[in-house]
């Protein structure tokens, strides 16, 4: 066999490219920048005057289940609106300190981000704060990809959109194979403010896998007058995280203005051997144009090393305990667990009626990921006359990855057909290190046009077009006879073997238009639509399993599969009310429709068109041609209708969604039980009603109390689905992974240099499994966050200390939930535990 070889070259290239695209937007800001300076002259420029431009098996795609291969695993078994705008650029930096709502949307300032541990996942901060979302993660800054979930009204990350100053973000999910996630893009601390809407998401948010809701992120600006920051963090498991930012202030005549920041967080893991590594960094300069716009250019850089937590049970988690996870460093252990795993039915001697032989298997060496992206973006914003203003953004994303683990159902050949030792040990390697080597490539543009309209008409037009390449290669390495190989090492080419290689293309368009009519003063009516298609090519390229099973690495079917799908609609409606009476009153209503595009990942990841189809006696690809025949993408229908009560002492809300899902798609297996094999296919509907309820309570200065309740009722309408030769009806039972009560609880008080802040968190049972017949245990979890600011000291603004205590009780949950559900029983280890209590201590100076 030829083994082809993963090589670094290509994600280097795309690097270099990505940081000249960076490199020619500087250039760019700097000769208008100089251009400038020619044509203005020093009396006629007011730099700070001037108005910011704004410039398994079972049915898993439903919204409970993302795609189920697209992170690493231990054990491969073969079983919206607009960004927000102020006249002053750092305007956002110093809103009040709580949470701001408009229509069907929440908005988070910096100062509410503020209030959490420095470097804090965006998204769990969005989840702390808004009603009807759930964030859960293995560790305390939310920064493990692997390990994160993210939900609203019964949507995942992967279902909903996002944009970075326009920049559409892709999914946000572990896998950057269409998109890059927030927490890669750019550092927490550098963002102003994010939003999260609840409703059915944007017209002029991009995305081509909004289901519903989108979240919207801004970037701060560099500041008018030269200075920086610097915090440093101290925290429990050794944790550390450096953040630094330097600001050049205005440079010229011109305006020019830029900032560079940096921030390195390491932690060991809670449990068992390893460490969580991330280095980010990012730029942004900015430079007026005249009178009539400005150009800003961006970088953001993410190189995130981490170690994966074991993904368990329901059964494995209350037998094995919390702590329960990968079998390093007991590497005799790791080889005895693999060979019953992969050559037996049984379990290991005292493990009979505590694991099942399957949960064996589940058991690795250990697990890891590298990840690696560079995000550059150019945006022009330009007042082209008195009422026409354009908005541009130019942008390319590159991003490898080397992730996986131990793979315990593959063997590593050149030590022989592994045997079970009269004293217990194993003879042979029954295992070997899986690894998947993939890269993508995104370069895209949108285009965006407003227009201030005769008769109180503000109409909206723009487009986006994408282009995205997406590389996923599967290679094997040995493992040795009395060593395993080495955590996060360079996997050495000379040591590959390929197990098979994927390509796919995408194409990606879509235009919309719309106008927002203010009837009288305080009340609007938008009303609009959105065109999507998109067409992604590709698949296998090559697949080398019989090969590599001849050479004896005892390989399984692999589904290799290639083919074009498109997913498209012309006429996506959007409309929405607004009403803000007697001052304080608000009411508001929402109504979309959605589609959201094929996923693809691999051949052999669940839940998407391309992967894990047929069997090795019906083909991946004839199962694939007869699929695309029949398939259509997801839609939804969101209906949104809500009240909101605003005032210096009190505020209230109160919403009401329903959600139509139509053509929900999922991974089913086909035929009888002598003929069955695995297909992706439209199998129902699933209806959505849900309410949220917030109070704010303001009753002296500085206190703030905030409680908020949500209800989700999310119910499947399949009638029959074929599973296994055997036929289930899905009817009435609710959503997999979504709970259907929520509580949250935040008090924040502030007197004088001093914060205190405590929010608490209730999520009721989640059902994990389609049958509804096993569920994951409700939890509560609080959090307290301490700060003084001690003003300026010598040279030193804002001196400022902080405490931050997670999981203030040290409870023991479930968090996060990945991948495909069963239909009934205990079956899948996709639960990831929640981290235990953590400290972490800060100190911050602005200079």
């Amino acid at each position: 066999m030829k083994v082809r070889q993963w090589s670094t070259q290509g994600p280097r290239v795309r690097a270099g490219l990505l940081r000249t695209t960076a490199i020619a937007g500087l250039a760019v800001v700097s000769a208008l920048s100089s251009a400038g300076a020619a044509e203005k002259t020093a009396s006629a420029h007011k730099p700070h005057g001037k108005k910011a431009h704004q410039g398994a098996v079972a049915p898993a795609a439903a919204t409970g289940a993302a795609t189920g291969a697209a992170r690493p695993s231990g054990a491969a078994h073969p079983r919206r609106a607009a960004p927000a705008r102020h006249d002053d650029p750092e305007a956002i930096q110093v809103q009040a300190s709580r949470v701001r709502s408009h229509g069907a949307e929440v908005a988070v300032t910096r100062a509410v981000m503020d209030r959490f541990v420095a470097g804090t996942n965006p998204m769990q901060i969005l989840s702390m704060t808004t009603p009807g979302a759930n964030f859960t993660s293995t560790d305390a800054f939310g920064l493990d990809t692997y390990g994160n979930t993210f939900y609203v009204r019964g949507f995942t990350q992967m279902q909903i959109g996002a944009t970075l100053d326009g920049i559409p973000l892709g999914t946000q999910g572990f896998a950057n194979y269409n998109g890059v996630s927030i927490t890669q893009a750019m550092i927490q601390d550098d963002l102003g403010g994010m939003t999260m809407s609840q409703g059915a998401g944007a017209l002029d948010s991009f995305s081509a896998q909004n289901l519903g809701g989108a979240m919207t992120y801004t970037t701060s600006d560099p500041k008018d007058k030269a200075g920086g920051k610097i915090s440093q963090t101290f925290g429990s498991y050794n944790a550390y995280r450096t953040y630094g930012r330097v600001d050049s202030g205005i440079l010229n005549p011109t305006g020019t203005k830029f900032y560079a920041s940096f921030a390195r967080t390491n932690t060991n893991m809670w449990k068992g051997q390893g460490y969580q590594s991330e280095l980010q960094a990012d730029a942004k300069v900015v430079q007026p144009v005249g009178d009539r716009g400005r150009i800003t250019a961006f970088f953001g850089y993410g190189n995130f090393t981490q170690g994966n937590y074991l993904t368990m049970t329901k059964n494995m988690w209350q037998k094995m305990g919390r702590y329960s996870t990968y079998l390093k460093p007991d590497y005799e252990k790791a080889k005895l667990w693999a060979y019953y795993a992969q050559y037996t039915s049984d379990v290991p001697p005292g493990y009979e009626g505590v694991l099942s032989n399957d949960e064996i298997g589940d058991y690795a060496w250990d697990a890891s990921q590298v990840q690696r992206t560079y995000l550059s973006a150019v945006t022009g914003h330009f007042d082209l006359f008195r009422n026409v203003s354009s908005d541009t953004v130019a942008y390319g994303d590159v991003s490898s990855a080397i992730h996986g683990g131990t793979n315990n159902f593959v063997t590593s050949p050149s030590y022989g057909v592994p045997a079970l030792q009269p004293d217990g040990t194993v003879s042979g390697v029954p295992m070997a290190l899986g690894m998947a080597h993939a890269a993508m490539r995104r370069l895209g543009f949108t285009q965006k046009v407003s227009i201030e309209a005769p008769h109180n008409n503000h109409i909206e037009t723009g487009l986006w077009y994408e282009n995205n390449q997406w590389i996923y290669n599967s290679r094997l390495y040995e493992d040795y006879l009395h060593d395993a190989h080495n955590w996060n090492s360079d996997f050495k080419p000379s040591q590959a073997h390929t197990w098979f290689d994927d390509t796919y293309n995408t194409n990606t368009f879509q235009f919309f238009l719309q106008d927002r009519w203010t009837i009288i003063p305080g009340m609007t009516l938008l009303a609009g639509f959105k065109s999507l298609t998109q067409t992604t090519h590709g698949g296998t390229k090559h697949d080398f399993t019989d090969q590599l099973d001849a050479e004896g690495w005892n390989t399984y079917y692999r589904h290799p599969a290639t083919g074009t799908l498109t997913a498209s609609s012309a006429f996506l409606p959007h409309f929405n009310f607004d009403y803000h009476f007697l001052d304080h009153h608000e009411f508001y209503w929402d109504i979309a429709e959605n589609m959201r595009a094929y996923d693809y990942y691999s051949q052999t990841s669940s839940s998407t068109a391309w992967g894990g189809l047929g069997n090795s006696k019906q083909s991946a690809q004839q199962v694939f041609d007869a699929n695309k025949n029949v398939l259509r993408p997801e839609r939804t229908w969101n209906y949104i209708v809500g009240y909101r009560y605003d005032s210096r002492f009190f505020s209230g809300s109160v919403d009401f969604y329903h959600t139509d899902y139509y053509n929900r798609l999922a991974s089913i297996t086909e035929g009888s039980s002598a003929t069955a094999h695995s297909a992706y296919l439209n199998v129902g509907r699933e209806t959505m009603n849900g309410a949220d309820v917030m109070a704010t309570i303001r009753p002296v200065r500085g206190l703030e109390i905030t409680n908020s309740f949500s209800w989700n009722d999310a119910e499947y309408q399949s009638r029959s689905i074929n599973y296994s030769g055997a036929t289930y009806s899905l009817k009435g039972k609710r959503q997999v992974y979504y709970p259907k009560f929520m509580y949250k609880a935040n008090l924040n008080y502030t007197w004088r240099e001093v914060m205190f802040n405590f929010n608490a968190n209730y999520i009721s049972s989640r059902p994990m499994t389609y049958l509804n017949d096993e569920s994951i245990p409700a939890y509560w979890v609080t959090n307290l966050n301490l700060a003084y600011n001690f003003g300026k000291i010598g040279f030193t603004q804002n001196l400022k200390a902080t405490l931050g205590v997670t999981n203030l009780f040290d409870k023991n949950y479930i968090g996060g939930v990945y991948g495909a559900a069963s239909v009934s029983g205990d079956d899948n280890a996709n639960l990831f535990v929640a981290a235990p209590r953590e400290f972490y201590g800060t100190i911050s100076a602005e200079f």
